[in-house]
């Protein structure tokens, strides 16, 4: 079984900084990617970025292209979310999950997803 824990969440004035960390345990065959994925209060749970597991290659939502960078440290099974220039629009609650991507064009969520981890941006 695929478990996620999401850490790095918080309270930033806008045009601030987080990087948010995602411990994966379980990770199998069975998936090819990870991603991140927000929902914000009355939205929908969307994509934000992905990472292919084999080859490295990345989903960026247009909403955050060239403010977001997704990394992993596979010594530390861990995934990074460096969150730059962000917005209150940023706001929301912050997940983890397994996921298929449709080669750097989409990503979807699959079966496994963390808690979450709440991010706010407000002055």
């Amino acid at each position: 079984q695929v478990q996620f824990v999401e850490s790095g969440g918080g309270l930033v004035q806008p045009g601030g900084s987080l990087r948010l960390s995602c411990v994966v345990s379980g990770f199998n065959d069975d998936y090819d990617a990870i991603g991140w994925f927000r929902q914000a209060p009355g939205k929908e749970r969307v994509a934000i970025s992905c990472v292919n597991t084999n080859d490295g290659s990345s989903y960026y939502a247009d909403s955050v292209k060239g403010r977001f960078t997704i990394s992993r440290d596979d010594a530390k099974n861990t995934v990074y979310l460096q969150m730059n220039s962000l917005k209150p629009e940023d706001t929301a609650v912050y997940s983890c999950a397994t996921a298929f991507m449709v080669a750097t064009l989409a990503c979807k969520g699959l079966d496994y997803w963390g808690k979450g981890t709440q991010v706010t941006v407000s002055s």
